[in-house]
């Protein structure tokens, strides 16, 4: 590494903590926080004001782990692990439903608005008290984990959450998000439950999903993992994807195994390939595996959260590699995400941007973007550099 490149990450590191502590955690602990009836609130104007009191049950876990991950790797703020606490009580009085699965979203105080097929609100949750039994040693919340994760295992095998389509498939994004969940709660949970969602998914995702002779992870298959040959089918979600590949280069650590290492790299290749946009930069939305235009209304945008996955993942390619490629890769996406999405005027980042990289909507949250891929990109990316310049 030049001295240069030694200097450059650096600056990165020293500015992925300041972008944490300076913006990003003190925007929502103000504006997003409910101090009345616990968790956060997520649906925020550029200022912060409060546009729709409905609170995402995605981001009452996905908050309550960004906290509790930041306490446990940045700094031991007592204010984050209130905040975590706070999001996993809101979740554990308002937001589990009879049968054992979570709710999609609910009023401030906890009343049910909207339950959804999925349990990606379960998974959130689950990290969340995998991280917070990790920030505050009570054990009792890895067990909470563990048994809520059981419970998700059970109510996708039982075949009783209703289908996305009539169609029967395969989805690469519960398949890619089991990996992350598992790889969580194995820091603070032994159980090989745990390891074996880990080796599931990971042969869905290399058996069914990836597809080499179109270079790309597909976000739908067929369940033989055959090209469902429509506009959605032949849909190509590059973020998801290099999210993918650096779940899969966590995973080849903790099992120091070198295919998954490989793994990663190659759907890392793949898809930044499909995404970056060799015109006005970023990574873009959706690509079609044939090449045809994408249905997608949002096809062509460039969302927030790929560029902060795309930050983190090249970090990680680097880091396991050396290889240069890398780290240019990572340069292009820092400063492209720096430059059209940081809000100079009121904190935080935007979201939603035309290709170009002007902004299509400023307001900082809603039931989907909130506080977690650019805190935990932050955390995570800080790391990442600050490994690299230790083995110098």
């Amino acid at each position: 590494m030049t001295a240069s490149q030694s200097d450059y990450l650096r600056q990165c590191s020293a500015f992925y903590r300041k972008e944490l502590l300076d913006n990003i955690m003190p925007f929502w602990l103000k504006h997003g926080l409910d101090r009345v009836h616990g968790g956060v609130y997520t649906c925020l104007d550029r200022d912060g004001t409060l546009m729709d009191r409905t609170k995402s049950v995605w981001f009452q876990g996905r908050f309550g782990y960004v906290c509790a991950f930041a306490y446990n790797h940045i700094e031991r703020d007592p204010d984050w692990l209130a905040a975590s606490r706070s999001c996993l009580d809101f979740i554990e009085a308002h937001c589990i439903d009879a049968d054992g699965q979570l709710f999609f979203s609910v009023t401030e105080d906890g009343k049910p608005v909207r339950k959804r097929r999925y349990v990606f609100s379960d998974c959130f949750a689950a990290i969340a008290m995998a991280e917070y039994a990790k920030a505050s040693g009570d054990r009792s919340y890895a067990d909470k984990a563990l048994a809520l994760f059981r419970h998700i295992r059970e109510l996708l095998a039982s075949g009783t959450l209703p289908p996305k389509s009539f169609l029967p498939g395969r989805s690469h994004s519960i398949t890619m998000i089991l990996v992350n969940v598992a790889l969580v709660l194995r820091q603070v949970c032994d159980d090989p439950v745990l390891d074996t969602q880990v080796r599931e998914s990971v042969h869905d995702i290399e058996t069914y999903l990836m597809h080499p002779e179109f270079r790309c992870i597909l976000e739908s298959v067929n369940p033989d993992g055959s090209l469902i040959d429509t506009c959605e089918g032949r849909t190509i979600n590059p973020g998801h994807g290099i999210e993918t590949a650096w779940f899969l280069l966590q995973a080849s650590e903790r099992y120091a195994d070198p295919h998954l290492r490989e793994l990663g790299l190659e759907i890392f290749d793949w898809q930044y390939a499909w995404g970056w946009d060799p015109e006005y930069g970023g990574v873009i939305n959706f690509r079609d595996c044939k090449g045809f235009p994408n249905q997608d209304y949002s096809q062509d945008m460039k969302f927030w959260w790929p560029q902060c996955e795309t930050v983190i993942a090249s970090l990680y390619c680097y880091r396991m590699t050396g290889d240069e490629k890398y780290l240019e890769i990572h340069r292009k996406a820092h400063d492209w995400a720096l430059a059209h999405l940081k809000d100079p005027d009121y904190g935080e980042w935007f979201g939603y941007l035309h290709r170009d990289g002007t902004v299509a909507q400023p307001a900082k949250g809603n039931l989907f973007k909130g506080p977690f891929h650019i805190p935990r990109m932050l955390v995570i990316a800080h790391g990442l550099c600050e490994e690299i310049l230790n083995r110098l």
